[in-house]
């Protein structure tokens, strides 16, 4: 079987043994300097001011957009766009937090939402907030929907879990928006085990982030900061430990998580670099195959797949490469959530009907293989033969 992933995490028997000796030997196991020491990390590769880690990528979306709240800087009832593409828990926080979700379809050969696209959705229904999905790697012109965004004074925000690493002309992903998530579960570009994160340049974000991710507390902010919100509050010091000054979760992460997160990052460039190279092996091979539809992804200078995506021109081509990979011992899936207005807890939440006609497609006639930086010479082989195969 050529499977999604084969790792709980890069170079899994390495690091296992350096974790093994530092659960041994680590004072604490809550969070604390290894996890802090992994924000300042993180936070460099990503070319951010800052980061708060949190316990997984769908936590960090929820954490977000709970801590704009508290800021003010959005309030219950405001629109929120989002990529009708995506993974579900993008979605639902937009809807469990009493904000209003709106839908933008998608390009048929990126995968994500264009500015054509987000510019005809505002002119029919304005949004205040947009939290755009970065789709296994690839974006549209991104750059072209930050321009547009700061010129309506629409906030924009990045679900980057499935891109860490690609760049638009340079630039990395998860940087055009305000702030923007990263998720570090097993099978991702970055593996904690479980893990996430909000980055931002935004420096009273971030302190809110930190206040959100536990329980509302001001513990984890400077002392001058928690001495002016118990001034302000009227705390006495007895009580500020356990004064409790915004709506939070408890989201904080372990220092397990953070160790391995350290780690991971030494060989970060190298994944990233891996799954680029095979990307344009199964690119390549794609451009070959009359039943594929053909991905547009020149614009970007680094391509960091998550997982290579395969959108069929019929749907009886689609059943038959389906099958055929399943028969050849390939771990397939569908394109990540799919069309996410089709999905059960949407139409639930949802009393309007929505036409995502590119998602819809690739949710229909659509299947990711693997790309993952441990496939074998021989494995890649393999599957750029079945990619190309005329069925």
């Amino acid at each position: 079987m050529i499977r999604l992933i084969k790792s709980t995490f890069y170079k899994e028997q390495k690091v296992k043994a350096e974790l093994i000796e530092f659960i041994t030997s680590a004072s604490k196991l809550s969070m604390g300097s290894e996890c802090f020491k992994f924000e300042d990390n993180f936070s460099k590769f990503q070319g951010r001011r800052f980061t708060c880690f949190v316990n997984s990528g769908s936590s960090a979306n929820l954490l977000l957009l709970q801590s704009l709240l508290n800021l003010g800087k959005i309030k219950k009832g405001d629109t929120v766009a989002f990529s009708s593409l995506t993974w579900s828990t993008n979605v639902m926080p937009i809807i469990q937090l009493g904000l209003k979700p709106v839908p933008i379809d998608v390009s048929i050969t990126n995968l994500n939402v264009t500015s054509e696209n987000l510019i005809s959705s505002f002119n029919e229904n304005p949004f205040k907030v947009f939290f755009i999905t970065n789709l296994l790697g690839f974006c549209a012109d991104l750059d072209k929907i930050k321009q547009f965004c700061d010129e309506r004074n629409v906030m924009l925000l990045e679900d980057n879990c499935e891109s860490l690493g690609s760049e638009l002309r340079n630039e990395k992903l998860g940087n055009f928006g305000l702030a923007s998530t990263s998720s570090f579960f097993v099978g991702h570009h970055l593996s904690t085990i479980e893990g996430g994160a909000v980055s931002t340049n935004d420096e009273e974000l971030s302190r809110m982030l930190k206040i959100t991710r536990a329980h509302g507390w001001s513990r984890n902010i400077s002392n001058e900061e928690r001495n002016v919100l118990a001034k302000k509050n009227k705390i006495d010091s007895f009580y500020d430990d356990y004064s409790f000054y915004e709506l939070g979760f408890n989201f904080r992460p372990n220092e397990i998580s953070g160790f391995i997160g350290n780690h991971q990052l030494l060989y970060l460039s190298e994944i990233v670099d891996l799954r680029e190279r095979t990307f344009k092996l199964f690119h390549q091979a794609s451009c070959q195959n009359k039943n594929l539809i053909t991905l547009d992804v020149k614009h970007l200078s680094t391509i960091s797949n998550f997982a290579f995506p395969m959108i069929f021109e019929s749907k009886s081509a689609f059943i038959k490469y389906r099958d055929a990979f399943l028969k050849n011992k390939v771990e397939i899936r569908p394109i990540v959530g799919g069309d996410i207005t089709q999905q059960p807890f949407f139409k639930k939440t949802n009393d309007k009907k929505y036409k995502m006609k590119n998602a819809n497609i690739i949710h229909d006639k659509g299947f990711y293989i693997p790309n993952n930086p441990e496939l074998t010479k021989e494995e890649i082989e393999t599957l750029a033969n079945l990619i190309s195969s005329d069925i």
